[in-house]
């Protein structure tokens, strides 16, 4: 896309380092303004620790017991960690707003490109599109539980009103997301304070409020008192396994924090730092409030109590009414910052398939506000799109929980298929990677993190694939693996109807010698037609020194 009227504004406020990457694939089209605290707070909000866990806490806890919920984090954690740190390391070589789906399109060789980077395309917007609905749809669980407790159980809580305030929240979040970049950048800034700051306060009050008395024995939080299988008809393991499923949608999403990458100082440096940091720090400290959360918890038969929410009624028992629905507001407001930063990176993803002709659009959902140097049309477009799978929850609660299982499957495969494919044509002479500045290196360990991911995320998507419920009926399917199989077959047969003859990939617009130029000046917008050829020629030269 050529840059509008502001294209001076937005190239002073860049740094030399972001030019550089920039000027490989794309003009500078948003203005800079996330800085080091704010990129990482945008990562740990993205992830929303106590909320996410919150949302998701009935699932281990309910189908494979305390154990599960105590086990299954650390394990699921270990997992995330070299799949966080094998995202930051492509994220730091393409800083950019297409994250995996432009990374995906550069690992291939060029006849795969266009088709490679259209499929993930597609999978990491579904599953952006999937994680917001589900959070939202989580947060306005949150609320209505709290009214719930508030009012001792007289309000009797629809799925009309469930669903009506899902929708509603997504409209403030839409109209927040319309606002300029520097104001988005401030508002986030504190996000990670309250996420962090919420979770350690929850850890303390519940282990000071909770007598000795009524604390359950280790057996019951990691060993074999605490494995109760309730799926009806699973067998131990697999009802166990079933306990992946909070740690893996709270832990997913990595790749946001790339989405905002032309937003962000420094953005081959920054970017990559905040995911690890927060992959790091939410594993770490998640694991820490599920211990806990198990260890103060009433008997099972108590829960998920008159709210819903198993996490819910562990406060209300062991802190009182007031204590639990004042602990309860910044959970409710980081679940309201997880969708509000998911928003942001979803639009972004929007506008980048857009610009690049990966929808068919024709670049309509590619143009910048000139007014708030933001894409509004993208985040009109993809705060309607997230309303349309949170109206299942009015047919069916199962079909609701299938959404959550779809995010963490959806975005992890197509996180997955870039790391495969940057290992498995690294000496191809079509593929230029150049490490960024986070890099694990040649050895073993990048090796090993890589390939690890690889094999896990395969393994978690059988796991969500299978209903958590026997016997299984039409109400009990689990519906993510049909989604996510539909959405991919209807992108292929669109791509090979349609979407092939006018979309070849990413889309450089700017000419090879504007990398070099010595005044920064750009030049005109090459034709389709000189692509992918011209892109490698593009890619090729930005990463030599300039003559």
């Amino acid at each position: 896309m050529a840059p509008g009227p502001d294209a001076e504004s937005v190239r002073s406020a860049t740094s030399p380092e972001d030019e550089d990457v920039i000027a490989g694939l794309y003009k500078p089209s948003f203005k800079r303004e996330f800085t080091n605290l704010a990129t990482i707070s945008f990562a740990f909000s993205i992830m929303g620790m106590c909320s996410s866990i919150a949302t998701t806490f009935n699932t281990p806890l309910l189908l494979g017991g305390p154990a599960s919920a105590t086990w299954c984090w650390i394990l699921g954690a270990c997992m995330c960690f070299t799949l966080g740190a094998s995202i930051a390391e492509i994220v730091s070589a393409f800083p950019t707003s297409g994250g995996f789906y432009t990374a995906s399109a550069q690992l291939c060789p060029k006849p795969q490109r266009a088709l490679t980077g259209y499929i993930i395309g597609w999978l990491n917007i579904l599953g952006q599109i999937a994680g917001i609905s589900s959070t939202e749809y989580g947060l306005s669980l949150m609320i209505w539980a709290a009214v719930s407790v508030g009012t001792g159980g007289s309000v009797v809580v629809t799925q009309g009103k469930i669903v009506g305030l899902f929708a509603g929240l997504l409209v403030v979040h839409g109209l927040l997301n319309s606002l300029a970049t520097r104001m988005l950048a401030r508002i986030t800034t504190g996000f990670v304070f309250v996420n962090v700051g919420a979770t350690i306060l929850i850890i303390i009050v519940l282990l000071a409020m909770t007598g000795k008395e009524n604390m359950n024995s280790a057996s019951y939080v990691f060993g074999s008192e605490g494995l109760v299988n309730q799926t009806g008809g699973w067998n131990g393991g697999i009802a166990f396994l079933f306990g992946l499923l909070s740690v893996q949608w709270t832990m997913t999403d990595y790749d946001a924090t790339a989405h905002i990458c032309e937003e962000v100082k420094r953005a081959a440096y920054a970017a990559p730092s905040a995911i690890f940091i927060a992959v790091l720090g939410t594993g770490l400290m998640g694991w820490l409030l599920n211990i806990v959360l198990v260890l103060c918890s009433p008997p099972l038969d108590q829960l998920p109590g008159p709210s819903g929410l198993a996490f819910m009624e562990i406060m209300h028992q062991r802190i009182g009414t007031a204590g639990a629905l004042v602990l309860w507001v910044p959970v409710v407001a980081t679940a309201f910052f997880v969708v509000q930063t998911a928003l942001q990176a979803a639009s972004r993803t929007v506008f980048a398939f857009s610009r690049d002709n990966g929808l068919p659009d024709r670049k309509y959902f590619a143009h910048i506000s000139p007014l708030t140097q933001t894409p509004l049309r993208a985040v009109a477009v993809t705060t309607f799109v997230c309303v349309l799978p949170g109206l299942l929850a009015l047919a069916s609660t199962i079909a609701a929980n299938a959404i959550f299982a779809l995010t963490a499957m959806a975005l992890d495969l197509s996180y997955i298929y870039p790391i495969f494919l940057r290992r498995w044509y690294a000496n191809h002479p079509d593929v230029m990677f150049k490490p960024g500045p986070f890099y694990m290196g040649d050895g073993w360990l990048g090796f090993a993190a890589n390939w690890i991911c690889i094999c896990w995320t395969l393994f978690i998507s059988v796991i969500f694939s299978l209903p958590t419920v026997r016997p299984v009926t039409k109400d009990t399917m689990n519906y993510a693996s049909v989604i996510t199989v539909g959405v991919l077959v209807l992108s292929l047969l669109w791509y090979f109807v349609q979407a092939r003859h006018h979309y070849v990939g990413p889309i450089s617009d700017i000419e090879p010698s504007a990398a070099h130029g010595a005044d920064g000046s750009y030049s005109k917008t090459p034709s389709r037609d000189a692509l992918p050829e011209q892109l490698d020629t593009d890619i090729k030269d930005s990463k030599e020194p300039a003559n």
